[in-house]
């Protein structure tokens, strides 16, 4: 190959390289509006950002791929845990975390700067993200269900530890210490209650600290019930 050949192969691959790329920044600008819902930016949920970033959440938080990874991501919390759960969280977070070696600091937020991380939250949460995080991905069975499942495995621990449940409770030895050891959870509660408790621990145990989980499907509440409940 000569030298004047090699000169331009470089020029044209440049040019066409450019010009998709800006080609690709273009319709990516232009689905903007649209991939954010940028149209339900109110006055609350621009609060909401002010209060994240006032209070340094991004320093032990990532959120929409930035942030620290000392603590979860939010980037989905609003669907995770609800508004409920994140009120709770935010307020007490020194009961909520009592028993975790690795705490969230009481920031005492005022409750209407709560009600403003809410809606933020709830915006973001919305967000099409192309289901980024992808621990977050909550349509059909999840891909570890799925490993669960093609490797006649049983899908209640699968889901167990996709789900999040293990960084709260422990089971066998492994797993956090924020919520009560489930060793023999279902000596003491039926599947059926374990799923309802998931859904909505309130509308079992009132006061209840752990929040909803929104994030199965129906199938997934079914099958890690049904697993809970044969921890006897």
């Amino acid at each position: 190959m000569s030298t004047n050949l090699a000169k331009w192969i470089f020029i044209l691959g440049t040019v066409i390289s450019g010009v998709i790329l800006l080609a690709l920044t273009v319709d990516t600008q232009r689905q903007m509006a649209a991939l954010t819902h940028s149209d339900q930016l109110s006055p609350q949920v621009v609060a909401g950002k002010h209060a994240f970033e006032r209070y340094n959440c991004n320093d032990c938080h990532t959120i929409l791929g930035f942030g620290g990874y000392y603590a979860p991501d939010l980037t989905k919390v609003y669907k995770r845990i609800g508004a409920d759960g994140i009120k709770t969280t935010v307020a007490n977070p020194d009961v909520v975390f009592a028993s975790s070696w690795r705490k969230m600091p009481q920031q005492h937020v005022k409750p209407e700067e709560i009600d403003e991380l809410v809606a933020f939250f709830k915006w973001v949460s919305e967000i099409d993200n192309h289901d980024w995080p992808p621990q977050d991905r909550n349509a059909g069975i999840s891909r570890t269900a799925m490993r669960a499942v093609v490797g006649g495995m049983n899908l209640g621990p699968a889901l167990f530890k996709e789900k999040g449940c293990i960084g709260c409770h422990t089971i066998d030895g492994a797993g956090g210490s924020i919520g009560p050891v489930l060793d023999h959870v279902g000596a003491k509660m039926s599947a059926e209650q374990i799923e309802k408790f998931i859904k909505d621990p309130a509308s079992v145990r009132p006061g209840a600290k752990m929040p909803a989980q929104k994030g199965l499907t129906k199938d997934e509440y079914h099958q890690l019930a049904k697993y809970l409940g044969g921890l006897k």
